[in-house]
């Protein structure tokens, strides 16, 4: 059931490449179609937000993926079957964009259809690759394995942003088909070819393996994974609640420009990519990747996320002397190193109980993370309208909405000290 011999760099980078190609393929969904919605097609908000809901929706498939990359022969065949199915999802996505313009019926039918195989493909694949990763990897490698297959997804999304933002030019439905459905195969091929040969050779298949409702069981009645679970689910919910809101905090109370708040959107995630290089860099350093080094990086990162925001919350009491940039920088490089550890955390602690069920508990993480972020995003922004229009000013609005995501952080920073004293990840390193 195992590999051979731990996973090389080489072989984590071409994994890296996978997660890219996501990325990529994840971004055309989710970014590039919410503005088309919006502006080109004058839809209301709400369409393309309750698509985006619905595809994290569907992602709570995700254990039955994992459990299924569990008994079969090659999670490669797992990853590559999602990754198709991503695509088929984003092309039919696109295609109901086009579609709504006149056949309205047809065209939000079809991007229903389009945004559950999106949220599948992603599951199954996204899924099965961290099971790789989680089995393949060795222990004192997981952290920065996590750091950098992340960083090689944000790198996916930027690359192909760039790209086909550039090629949709000047815009036209058709363009738009023609330029996704390239940057798509592109992606798939990219996938397939990175994730070949790279799990080798095939393992028994698993028949004996306990069903998944027996797999969720044991998983519910393990202290360690259900603390964790409550972990990541918490920890997501605050990593992802700023992302409505950030850019209308500096246009509402700091009165910046359009623009001005996307570049400083960048910086942030600038700084979390510079966060995840330092915990993957340092924190293999400082311990070779033990689990009682992993701790401090996740708590560290949580409480540092939280100091800067519980700065924003101050900041918007006094926005013409507030360091804002360097603020953002701030809360970037928390959550980055938060979430490369994390990460290496959650890998190691799916392949702790045995690789026959990484992809199963894999799934039940993935499926907190999805429902989490899919809540977070919108929390934070009905916060924010609810104060406003009570009357409570934008100030108070977005530093009740920045007060409450520190306190999640300082809630997940407590819950990795619950999970299992003085490591979350008992047995993950051999003695």
């Amino acid at each position: 059931m195992s590999h051979a011999a731990p996973f090389g760099w080489l072989s984590i980078a071409r994994l890296g490449l996978v997660q890219s190609a996501i990325g990529a393929m994840v971004m055309i969904s989710t970014s590039l179609l919410n503005r088309v919605m919006m502006v080109e097609l004058a839809l209301v908000a709400a369409v393309p937000a309750g698509l985006v809901a619905w595809h994290y929706a569907v992602q709570l498939s995700r254990p039955v993926w994992g459990h299924g990359s569990d008994r079969g022969r090659r999670r490669s065949t797992w990853i590559i079957g999602g990754m198709g199915v991503l695509a088929l999802g984003t092309l039919l996505a696109v295609d109901a964009a086009a579609m709504m313009a006149e056949r309205v019926f047809a065209g939000y039918l079809l991007a229903t259809i389009g945004y559950a195989l999106i949220g599948g493909g992603v599951g199954a694949a996204g899924t099965s690759l961290l099971a790789l990763l989680a089995s393949g990897v060795a222990p004192e490698r997981r952290a920065p394995a996590a750091a950098l297959t992340w960083v090689m997804m944000v790198a996916g999304i930027v690359i192909s942003a760039g790209i086909v933002g550039s090629l949709i030019e000047p815009f036209s439905l058709g363009r738009l088909a023609l330029v996704t459905g390239g940057a798509v195969l592109i992606a798939f091929m990219l996938a397939v070819l990175a994730i070949r040969g790279i799990e080798a050779p095939a393992r028994q298949a698993i028949a004996g393996l306990e069903s998944f409702p027996d797999a969720l069981r044991s998983i519910w009645h393990d202290r360690q994974a259900r603390r964790f679970t409550a972990f990541v689910f918490v920890s997501m919910l605050a990593f992802s609640m700023q992302d409505l809101i950030l850019e209308p905090f500096g246009g509402l109370v700091f009165r910046l420009s359009a623009g001005t708040t996307t570049q400083l959107s960048g910086v942030h995630h600038a700084g979390v990519l510079a966060g995840m290089v330092v915990a993957g860099l340092l924190g293999n350093a400082s311990g070779k990747g033990s689990p009682a080094v992993l701790d401090r990086w996740i708590v560290g990162g949580c409480m540092l996320s939280a100091v800067a925001l519980a700065g924003l919350a101050l900041g918007a009491q006094q926005p013409l002397s507030w360091p804002l940039t360097a603020n953002l920088v701030l809360l970037g490089l928390g959550n980055g190193v938060f979430a490369a550890a994390a990460v290496g955390a959650m890998m190691g602690l799916a392949g702790a109980d045995g690789e026959g069920r990484s992809g199963t508990r894999m799934g039940v993480w993935g499926a907190a993370q999805a429902i989490a972020f899919g809540l977070g995003g919108l929390s934070g922004a009905v916060i924010v309208d609810v104060l406003r229009a009570f009357g409570g000013g934008d100030a108070f609005a977005f530093q009740a909405a920045f007060g409450g995501e520190a306190l999640l952080f300082l809630c997940s920073a407590a819950l990795v000290l619950r999970v299992a004293p003085p490591t979350i990840l008992k047995g993950a390193v051999p003695a």
